[in-house]
């Protein structure tokens, strides 16, 4: 596999891994046992956890571990917000400039997000829902507001995963008229549901937690 590809496939794989709750938050992370597991060398998973900690979805203490984040509800709201600024702005931008293949896509992923919803498939679900609101960013192309994106979202993928995963029917709706809107051309109506989006995510839930043992 190409090194990048290959860099990005591991980044990927232990992000859904402590969104799904594969590692809690407080598990201690260690580069060997995680490569072995993912049948890979060190390289790719501890760059892969250098991004995560940009994220804030790991915290590294120097001289002693790398571990899974607690759920801090300030820096999910934080996360949030800056992200539903970003998908206003792509929103904002490509209404009424999407072809008909991209709204056409929007509604099938859209498909695919309620069967995962009512089938109780969270993961499937967070990758459709990453699809429908990846369409815009995408076509707009604006790489600054992409490297933010990359850069909070696994934070915020953990609150998705909760409101997915105690009721995902209400984004279904609002999937639905945001892609109505942005087909129709209703440039300010389209920005306003998809910041909207964002603010129904919960900043924060009872998780369960690694037991944390001193001098660990």
């Amino acid at each position: 596999m190409d090194r990048s590809l290959l860099r990005d496939d591991v980044y990927r794989r232990l992000r859904d891994a402590i969104v799904d709750g594969t590692f809690l938050p407080g598990e201690q992370l260690k580069d060997g046992e995680l490569a072995e597991w993912l049948g890979v060398s060190r390289t790719p998973v501890r760059e892969a956890l250098l991004r995560l900690g940009g994220s804030g979805l790991v915290v590294a203490l120097p001289g002693r571990s790398t571990r899974v984040s607690t759920i801090d509800p300030r820096a999910v709201r934080d996360a949030r917000d800056v992200i539903a600024a970003m998908h206003e702005l792509a929103v904002r931008q490509t209404t009424g400039q999407l072809s008909d293949d991209h709204i056409e896509r929007m509604r099938e992923a859209n498909r695919r997000f309620a069967e995962a919803v009512d089938a109780g498939d969270i993961g499937a679900a967070l990758d459709a829902d990453e699809e429908i609101h990846r369409i815009p960013v995408t076509a707009l192309g604006n790489k600054a507001l992409e490297t933010v994106l990359d850069q909070f979202d696994p934070l915020v993928r953990r609150a998705e995963r909760m409101r997915f995963s105690a009721d995902g029917h209400m984004s279904v709706e609002l999937h639905a008229q945001l892609i109505e809107l942005m087909a129709a051309g209703d440039v300010e109506a389209a920005a306003s549901v998809a910041f909207n989006i964002w603010h129904t995510l919960p900043a924060e839930a009872d998780v369960p937690t690694a037991d944390l043992q001193s001098g660990e």
